[in-house]
């Protein structure tokens, strides 16, 4: 069976995204997954290339039993949209910055990362960056419920 590649997008890949792709690949590793679906991050901008996750996303992550530090932001790619099969987007604006990217009859399925989570009723999760503690743990608990509806689409799909 071919490999289900996932990729989570933010703006610099230093707060939301590393947050997902942490959660995302803990939830992949309960369920005994790991050997088919594959799991990344990226930012659709370059402010952070190379830089670990904010401290506020490894805080909120290692207080649930996930580590972020292996990770480093990189910059999302026009070739992303050829190597992943879902490229989901924190918020419309880095949708639309992804659009700008993806190229037509792309293989990656783009879509806004909360509408795996219907009954948060909410389209965005919104960017904690410029804000306190409990803005990180409000994105943990988005980023929960939408990473569950997207673990079970994957796996609905392939069974």
């Amino acid at each position: 069976m071919e490999k289900v590649k996932v990729l989570f997008v933010c703006m610099g890949n230093i707060c939301r995204s590393p947050l997902a792709h942490g959660l995302f690949e803990s939830k992949v590793r309960e369920r005994g997954l790991e050997g088919w679906i594959v799991v990344d991050s990226a930012g659709t901008h370059a402010y952070h290339v190379g830089e670990a996750p904010d401290p506020r996303s490894q805080e909120v992550a290692r207080r649930h039993g996930i580590d972020l530090s292996g990770q480093r932001a990189r910059q999302a790619l026009r070739e992303d949209f050829e190597r992943y099969d879902y490229i989901l987007a924190m918020d419309r604006d880095n949708y639309f910055n992804l659009k700008q990217i993806q190229t037509e009859g792309s293989r990656a399925r783009l879509e806004l990362f909360l509408s795996f989570a219907p009954e948060l009723r909410l389209s965005e999760v919104p960017d904690p960056y410029y804000g306190g503690d409990e803005g990180f743990d409000r994105v943990y608990d988005m980023v929960d419920a939408a990473a569950d509806g997207l673990l079970d689409a994957i796996v609905a799909k392939r069974c």
